[in-house]
């Protein structure tokens, strides 16, 4: 079967960034040109070991890697990146040989302007990090958003409280945005297809005992043990930092693959703050010919049974 979709993953290595690049490998419609890694909600090598061990246990070491090495204005909390530290000691990674074959000498917005300019076909961008790769990459090679088909960014919150919670910040920013609050402001000028997956629509998704249990009811198909595991690890963020893991990269991610009418979008002018006390906020500017298509809502159900439905796969 020839794959539809090519797509360049941008991950920054957390839990459901990692979980996004196996549901991803799941996905026989699509065809993944390249990974980078940025090093936002993780340490960059523990990020780099969990990618390169997927990809080995997938059988897909034909995948190029390259590592970011640019750093946003906002890091994440420490505990936050240490997420991979975690998913690299579960059983079934630690048994699985590191292969580094994958790995480019060039850094992550080298790589992704090289694989734009020399493919043949327009490439969807996934992005489950902040945008700062693939904003510095195109703003040093303004003729390459011609070869990108759309960029799917799980980001911001537009009709929604945020999920920043710092003591000069109101909350009305989403992370992965208020990290590089500059590149954000500057991808929404560069006339790009963005489909924005915003809080607005990933709210319905929280990781809770109901959906745990679901997907433990599949625990002998191999992925669906292991996205257990990983996702058990998010619990005990809850009482720690007063809020709920979603399944934010997730959901994105699953943009490439299942049915359309699951999500809901709507076709708005947005822009960015870049300045204190909302820095990072996706704020709707009407006028400023900044179109964008906000994920809104979603169905939780059928996002649901499309993930227990992949992660019943093998490791195609």
């Amino acid at each position: 079967m020839s794959a539809s979709k090519k797509v360049l993953f941008d991950h920054d290595g957390g839990i459901d960034d990692l979980l996004s690049l196996i549901l991803l490998l799941t996905m026989e419609n699509v065809e993944v040109v390249g990974i980078t890694i940025t090093p936002a909600d993780c340490f960059l090598e523990d990020a780099t070991t969990s990618t390169l061990k997927i990809l080995k246990l997938f059988g897909r070491t034909d995948i190029p890697v390259a590592k970011g090495d640019l750093y946003g204005v906002n890091p994440f909390h420490y505990d936050w990146r240490a997420q991979p530290k975690i998913v690299n000691a579960l059983p079934v990674i630690l048994s699985t040989p590191l292969d580094t074959s994958p790995l480019q000498p060039s850094s992550a917005q080298t790589f992704i302007a090289e694989t734009l300019r020399n493919s043949l076909d327009p490439i969807t961008c996934l992005m489950t990090g902040p945008c700062s790769n693939l904003v510095a990459a195109l703003s040093d090679n303004p003729e390459l958003p011609n070869n990108i088909e759309e960029v799917i960014w799980m980001g911001g919150a537009v009709q929604t409280k945020g999920n920043v919670a710092m003591h000069n910040h109101n909350g009305s920013a989403e992370w992965n945005v208020y990290w590089d609050p500059f590149a954000a402001q500057k991808l929404f000028t560069l006339d790009l297809n963005i489909k924005l997956i915003a809080l607005d629509a990933t709210n319905c998704l929280p990781i809770d005992i109901p959906f745990l249990t679901a997907l433990a009811a599949h625990r002998q198909h191999p992925l669906a043990d292991l996205a257990g595991q990983c996702w058990a690890t998010t619990i005990n963020a809850i009482p720690a930092y007063e809020y709920t893991y979603h399944l934010w990269d997730v959901m994105a991610t699953s943009v490439l693959d299942i049915d359309p009418d699951a999500i809901e979008y709507q076709k708005m002018e947005l822009d960015v703050a870049i300045a204190e006390p909302n820095q990072g906020q996706t704020i709707p500017s009407p006028g400023n010919n900044q179109w964008i298509d906000v994920a809104i809502s979603a169905n939780r159900e059928k996002i649901l049974a499309y993930v227990l439905r992949q992660f019943q796969r093998g490791f195609i």
